[in-house]
């Protein structure tokens, strides 16, 4: 019989995910796991294999706690456009203040290869894509949607915005601007109904 596991597997990962947006995953040491997670080395090899599965474990973790959460909150089904819209604006407002950058985009850019990406960074993209998809067919279906373009191709027009500004807020561009590009965006694809 096994040993079992004298730690909560959810509290260590999101320590661990939170380490690696932090630095990136090849400036996290396993010394930075160990004081990230309050883990020894050998709890964590045993655990995960070695930091490469910690990486793939905490990144499995972001995309199915971090972006499925922000996704239902800001963005849920029902709340079509402008739930999209709230879901991008809350790309400026990070917790604390911080500016350490979504783990998809930071990886994308980091790990980014001929091979393809990373395994994280390909099941966000497709959550994001998809969810995009579906709030665009439904607006469209609703009558709210500018155009007839197919919504695939607007959902990915929509990643590469959402993946642009995460890059641009952690350069440290003016988040006022990116705000009006984002107003912008969505005011030029939503039909108003005011009368």
């Amino acid at each position: 019989m096994g040993r079992l596991r004298a730690y909560d597997e959810n509290a260590v990962l999101d320590k661990a995910m939170h380490a690696f947006r932090r630095k990136g995953y090849q400036a996290v040491s396993i010394r930075d796991l160990e004081a990230a997670t309050g883990l020894k080395a050998g709890s964590l090899y045993n655990s995960f294999g070695d930091k490469a599965g910690v990486f793939n474990a905490a990144f499995a973790h972001y995309n199915r706690t971090v972006l499925q959460h922000r996704l239902s909150h800001h963005a849920p089904a029902e709340a079509s456009l402008q739930g999209l819209r709230e879901l991008f604006l809350s790309l400026l407002k990070e917790p604390n203040d911080e500016s350490y950058g979504c783990l998809i985009t930071n990886s994308a850019v980091e790990l980014g290869s001929e091979d393809g990406p990373h395994t994280g960074v390909g099941e966000g993209m497709r959550i994001l894509a998809a969810a995009f998809a579906e709030r665009l067919d439904a607006a469209r279906r609703a009558g709210f949607l500018r155009g007839t373009s197919d919504p695939r191709e607007g959902a990915l027009k929509l990643l590469a915005l959402y993946q642009g500004i995460l890059v641009l807020v952690r350069a440290g561009c003016d988040k006022a601007g990116l705000e009006r590009l984002i107003l912008n965006e969505f005011d030029n694809l939503e039909i108003s109904h005011d009368t």
